[in-house]
């Protein structure tokens, strides 16, 4: 299920840019700062930069045993 899977990059405050959380469904070799991060928020010479700044992991889960889980505790 493309839900049960997602790039989040969490990016701190960078020069006069705000910092933060992107989130995006795309494939564990894609997740990355360069395939997460839209729009850039800086200019082409800063983007290498930002980026190094961001942190990005790449996250599964099973909603199936999600909703399982809800219905055995409720």
């Amino acid at each position: 299920n493309s839900e049960d899977v997602r790039c989040k990059c969490i990016c701190p405050p960078y020069k006069d840019h705000s910092g933060h959380i992107y989130n995006k469904n795309v494939s564990q070799k894609d997740c990355d700062c360069l395939h997460v991060v839209e729009p850039m928020p800086v200019p082409g010479p800063d983007v290498e930069a930002y980026c190094l700044r961001c942190e990005c992991k790449y996250e599964e889960r099973s909603s199936v045993t999600i909703k399982v889980n809800n219905v055995i505790l409720l």
